[in-house]
């Protein structure tokens, strides 16, 4: 959905007037951040960000004339930022170099995942920036409620809530005095998480239950899964519907066979223009859940109950409420 959409939204139910009275930032503005404290005297001049979250949030709220570059892209970017986008450098479409992001003398490096920039950075430390004047930002729903030391892509401590993702819009907004902008974008994503819950409520299937493919690093391989305490599992849980997989990791692997055992109503894929994995490609999982002996006799499967979102919608990003909104449509396809 369009962003002047979404603002329209927002307006329709009363929220644009409480935005419009944000204060401005008055500096220097402290902020904690995933256990460090940041100190920013003035509103960053430029900016890099790493991960299509912090990218999409800074484009919501008006700063694309200050990215200075952006890295690790799983899909192409919103149409109305495409205009935007296409003036700031991509420094890497996977993880960039510690000397391309510095070279862009960035005011403030704003990261998705600490497994780029964290204790165990494929990028560099949060330390390593800092010791260069570079102050980084790491999107809330990464960190907090999270252990990114246990497991390949993290493990939750705490279910995931959308009050993370809010969180970082809200700070990211003070840190470049956008309060008005960011302020409109939480209320209407607000109106519209609350308005796909209901409908999901409406349609009263108790017994649903999913499981979202990410991808696998083969097809051969046991896919990676959503687990029950990350963003696709807030989404089951909120929406009815159960998770069939029961790990607290963010991505574990499952093998197939336990899946199908589990025989869950709807199988949803990340659809992705990435290419790092031979599944990224939406096409080769279809392909395999149509024409591998276990998977084809699924219930899902076999009724065609099968729901494609795009790989950026199962994160804690500006587009999990589509994500929710897509869920929502697919439940009432279920119901008798």
């Amino acid at each position: 959905m369009r962003l002047s959409v979404l603002l329209f939204a927002a307006a329709s139910l009363g929220f644009a007037a409480d935005a419009a009275r944000a204060e401005a930032t008055r500096y220097p503005l402290s902020i904690e951040n995933c256990g460090h404290t940041l100190r920013f005297d003035a509103a960053p001049r430029n900016a890099v960000t790493i991960g299509q979250s912090a990218t999409e949030v800074l484009y919501s709220l008006g700063v694309g004339d200050r990215m200075a570059g952006t890295a690790l892209w799983f899909n192409a970017v919103l149409p109305e930022f495409a205009e935007v986008n296409a003036r700031v450098p991509r420094l890497d479409n996977n993880a960039p170099s510690f000397e391309s992001v510095i070279n862009r003398r960035p005011g403030l490096v704003a990261t998705q995942f600490e497994w780029m920039i964290g204790p165990q950075g494929v990028v560099g430390t949060r330390e390593q920036f800092h010791e260069l004047g570079a102050p980084t930002y790491v999107m809330p729903a990464d960190c907090e409620g999270k252990n990114n030391l246990i497991g390949a892509d993290g493990t939750r401590t705490a279910p995931f809530s959308t009050e993370a993702l809010y969180k970082g819009i809200t700070q990211l907004a003070a840190i470049f005095d956008r309060q008005d902008r960011g302020s409109e974008l939480v209320a209407s994503l607000r109106a519209r998480e609350t308005a796909a819950v209901a409908r999901a409520q409406a349609v009263n299937l108790p017994d649903a239950s999913a499981v979202f493919w990410f991808s696998s690093a083969d097809l051969d391989l046991d896919p990676y899964v959503a687990g029950q305490k990350g963003i696709p599992g807030y989404m089951m849980r909120t929406l009815g519907l159960r998770n069939v997989v029961q790990s607290d990791e963010e991505w574990p692997t499952v093998g197939w066979e336990t899946i199908a055992r589990a025989n869950p109503s709807v199988i949803v894929v990340a659809r992705m223009d990435r290419r790092r994995f031979p599944a990224d490609e939406v096409e080769r999982k279809l392909a395999f859940l149509r024409s591998d002996p276990v998977t084809s006799q699924m219930e899902a499967v076999r009724n065609n109950r099968i729901v494609i979102l795009d790989a950026h919608a199962m994160q804690a990003t500006i587009r999990l409420v589509d994500g929710l909104e897509a869920l929502t449509e697919a439940m009432e396809r279920l119901r008798p």
